[in-house]
């Protein structure tokens, strides 16, 4: 039997998880403006933290509760990939330097109850037990023990490859354009589709109303001088820093948000607060080799939420703001099972 066919717009953290979902019932071509795989969209260059914790002091209980939902569906996601894909779920520790220690306490006190998480408060002795490489450094953070995190680069590389093994047929470099005919079907390029799914972040900003940017800057580091065994957040007067420790000595460092349509480079500024703010956690970076310093722009609402919304056979699925790996599998998810799955 024939499988139906379905055009994937955008290859990004979005659209590979529509695609490992979709691959095996169904007839896949991936439409990519990238020239590679590898460096699209705001997943390329996030820490891919799961904190729904953490998230919940600046989103609705709801949406960190998808993120709660979310975190049990990675493990189902990354199970079939032949390359490994490091998956953890050892918590995220936050952190203060005495002068933001009021930070951290507006921080714990706008924590959201979640099903299954926890707050602990923790002392010196706690942190050390948790990073031995901290002690002394810090005397008094907060710990939530269910978050998790994952190696962003490593699950790019595996899921291209692990859908090239399949019938997928990839795009790159190309533009789409996407027609309607008379029954109002739409078809890519040309070519009539069962389904459209537009995964397309900040690219598909001309077609969404009030879509904006809000961009990321990281800084990623080999520091093998550094040993942390989970993210570490550190108030920060500016805006929160966090630190998250990826294979081969390799660690993400990077600021949640800057509110900036702006995808240009780093800024000096950014560079030096994000590098010194590290310093500050672990004396170790201050030998760590630059790997690269990026910036981008994540796809986001006024409200801040995602939203997915089907016209005819296009299902568009856009605005996880800074929410992209804690919330896309359940999105995602959410947004095919009425229609295709």
């Amino acid at each position: 039997m024939k499988k139906p066919k379905v055009a994937i717009l955008g290859f990004g953290l979005v659209g590979r998880i529509a695609a490992l979902m979709l691959h095996e019932q169904y007839q896949l071509s991936i439409f990519e403006t990238a020239q590679t795989p590898d460096n699209n969209g705001a997943g390329a260059l996030a820490a891919a933290m799961l904190a729904p914790m953490a998230e919940s002091v600046i989103c609705e209980v709801d949406i960190a509760a998808l993120g709660v939902e979310a975190m049990a569906l990675w493990p189902k996601l990354l199970a079939p990939l032949a390359l490994p894909v490091m998956y953890q779920q050892t918590g995220t520790l936050i952190v203060a330097h005495q002068q933001d220690m009021g930070d951290l306490r507006s921080f714990e006190q706008r924590l959201k109850p979640l099903a299954g998480h926890q707050a602990q408060h923790v002392f010196s002795q706690e942190i050390a037990q948790l990073e031995p490489e901290l002690a002394g450094r810090f005397h008094q953070g907060i710990y939530l023990p269910s978050e998790g995190q994952l190696d962003n680069q490593a699950f790019y590389k595996a899921s291209f490859e692990h859908l090239k093994q399949t019938e997928c047929q990839f795009y790159f470099g190309q533009s789409v354009e996407v027609q309607h005919d008379e029954r109002s079907r739409a078809q890519v390029n040309g070519q009539v589709f069962d389904w459209i799914i537009d995964c397309r972040g900040i690219g598909a900003k001309k077609q969404l109303a009030g879509l904006r940017g809000v961009r990321g800057e990281v800084v990623r580091v080999y520091a093998p001088e550094v040993v942390l065994n989970r993210p570490v957040r550190l108030m920060h007067p500016r805006y929160p820093i966090y630190v998250a420790p990826k294979p081969n000595n390799e660690f993400v460092i990077g600021a949640t948000e800057i509110e900036s349509q702006d995808d240009g480079p780093i800024t000096v500024r950014s560079t030096l607060e994000l590098l010194s703010a590290a310093y500050t956690v672990h004396s170790g970076f201050a030998e760590a080799r630059v790997m690269a310093i990026k910036a981008g722009l994540r796809p986001a609402f006024s409200d801040n939420r995602p939203q997915v919304s089907v016209k005819g056979n296009v299902i568009s699925i856009n605005g996880l703001y800074r929410h992209g790996y804690l919330l896309a599998p359940a999105v995602v998810k959410q947004a095919l099972s009425k229609e295709l799955l």
